[in-house]
């Protein structure tokens, strides 16, 4: 039996996973290579979970949450924020601003509904902590009522398995090695993995619009969710499980991206998938990224929908290991029905075209072992632990971050360049960027940014602020989004509501005043908190 691990208080993921001293050096020294004016320099001592101290807990936990709450020091400190990069900052000098009064960790609907009663009679805000994994401040409330933190990962059932019809019933405090260990008894998988895949749950996945796994296709979690039944302070929300429907606005779009500001998703049943047995891989190698981005282009609007097609730049190419001095496409096809051999074809065919050069594919066909280029397995590797080395870099006074957008094809251009010079100016040259595009469709692209700068000691967050501004307003101005899958929370508010039409903020006011009838739902995320008070 596999041993449990220890998530961490301050980084990224699990404490046997965080990179030991010889690797943290590693980095720093890379970071020296690849960021201008940076120098390496001494870390900074890693901190302790024993030496947290928080403020004391302004309200105590009532009989009804006795059984399943805590204000315990260790608790309260490891559902404080989530992973950000100042949320990782703040938590790496044991400051925890945001850390709640009382955690409550269900096991039933009941002790949800007892929670919200709690915070009614309390005068407390309640926030979902879903896998503790957001990166936009979705779950660091930051005003003065007392604050009561739900983490259902003690419900994190598969329920029921529709196997006619690819529908499971799940829990929405699973985390995805949960469900997928659930659903592989039924051969069957949701085939959604974000970065977050270990530590986020079903839950925020819906919650957050997340994306997954596949580049093209079902991209993000939107598409798979059949029905969900969400419980609010208003009463419960519980949609119906159909294959599609055409009366009116549909109404699991109102759980979807809600971000827990309605309420808590406590079950979605969600369209499954078969488990693959045919897989194809290909690495397309560019000495021009924009030919890389050429060959995505046309292989998106091919029709072939590949369940991976991402560009990843020099600067990427590098860091992920994946070739020293070239950009390149990452190219994948699976099935659990046939053989993909004339799909990859097609898809070569198209990169060749575009100027691309390409070692033969790697297939697996059935239970035969894969043979050929491992190009993609090399960057899936260095991707799942992108979020260690954005916390080990931490002590070495290195900011490394990201953000993301989607644009159409015709914009991408604009974009690229007014990012790419904003964060030049900003930054006064003094920033690594790197890009891949992560989703691929017809119609457009999701650009996704990776930046690295010399931090300033003891003003980390005043200096991210400024960048982050710079990259957001660079997006807006360029007709971006302010995000394609990392959520609106509190980081992204403010440009969030400029891009939406202003009546679609009187609405969302009106769906949290029916369904949040006393603000209790993470106030902030969507809406600002005290727009909803004043409503009232």
């Amino acid at each position: 039996m596999t041993e449990k691990k220890t998530r961490s208080h301050w980084h990224w993921g699990f404490v046997e996973d965080f990179p030991d001293e010889a690797a943290r050096e590693a980095l720093s020294a890379q970071a020296a290579f690849l960021i201008p004016s940076f120098e390496a320099r001494k870390p900074e001592e890693l901190p302790r979970i024993e030496d947290v101290s928080l403020r004391n807990a302004r309200i105590e936990i009532p009989a009804a949450l006795a059984s399943c709450a805590t204000s315990d020091t260790r608790a309260r400190a490891m559902h404080a924020s989530g992973k950000g990069y100042r949320d990782v900052v703040r938590a790496f000098r044991n400051a925890f601003p945001c850390a709640p009064d009382v955690v409550v960790s269900p096991e039933r609907e009941e002790d949800v509904a007892a929670a919200f009663e709690f915070c009614a009679k309390s005068g407390a805000v309640l926030v979902p902590f879903g896998g503790g994994t957001s990166v936009v401040s979705g779950v660091t409330y930051d005003g003065a009522r007392p604050i009561v933190c739900l983490d259902l990962g003690k419900m994190r059932r598969v329920l029921d398995v529709d196997r006619a019809s690819r529908l499971a019933t799940i829990e929405c405090g699973a985390s995805g090695p949960d469900l997928e260990a659930q659903l592989a008894a039924h051969d069957l998988s949701l085939r959604f993995y974000p970065q977050s895949f270990e530590l986020s749950t079903l839950g925020g996945w819906i919650a957050t619009r997340a994306g997954g796994h596949f580049a093209t296709g079902w991209t993000h979690v939107d598409e798979m969710v059949s029905s969900l039944r969400m419980i609010a302070p208003g009463g419960a929300f519980e949609t119906r499980t159909l294959p599609a429907s055409g009366a009116g606005p549909d109404p699991n779009r109102v759980a979807i991206g809600s971000e827990g500001a309605l309420g808590v998703i406590v079950s979605a049943t969600m369209r499954a998938l078969p488990r693959p047995v045919h897989r194809a891989q290909a690495t397309i190698f560019f000495d021009d990224v924009a030919r890389a981005i050429d060959a995505a282009r046309g292989v998106a609007q091919s029709g072939l929908w590949p369940s991976n097609c991402r560009v990843i730049d020099r600067v990427e190419a590098m860091l992920s290991g994946v070739s020293a001095d070239k950009s390149a496409l990452l190219l994948a096809f699976e099935s659990a029905d046939h053989e993909l051999d004339a799909w990859m074809d097609r898809a070569l065919h198209i990169a060749s075209r575009a100027g691309g050069a390409f070692d033969p594919p790697r297939y697996r066909r059935g239970g035969q072992k894969a043979r050929g280029s491992a190009g993609a397995e090399t960057y899936r590797a260095a991707f799942l632990r992108g979020p260690y080395f954005q916390s080990a870099l931490v002590p070495y006074g290195v900011m490394l971050d990201t953000f993301e957008t989607a644009c159409s094809w015709s914009r991408f251009a604009e974009l690229d360049r007014e990012v790419r010079a904003a964060l030049a100016d900003v930054t006064r040259g003094g920033a690594m960027v790197a890009m891949r595009l992560s989703h691929v469709y017809p119609d457009g692209c999701a650009p996704y940014y990776t930046f690295g700068v010399e931090a300033r000691r003891g003003h980390e967050i005043e200096q991210h602020e400024s960048i982050k501004r710079a990259a957001c307003d660079a997006i807006e101005r360029a007709g971006g989004t302010i995000t394609h899958h990392h959520a609106v929370g509190r980081l992204h508010r403010p440009w969030y509501e400029r891009e939406r039409p202003a009546p679609f903020g009187e609405m969302l006011r009106a769906q949290k005043r029916v369904l949040d009838p006393h603000s209790i739902m993470n106030p902030g995320v969507l809406v600002a908190e005290a727009d909803v008070i004043r409503d009232r």
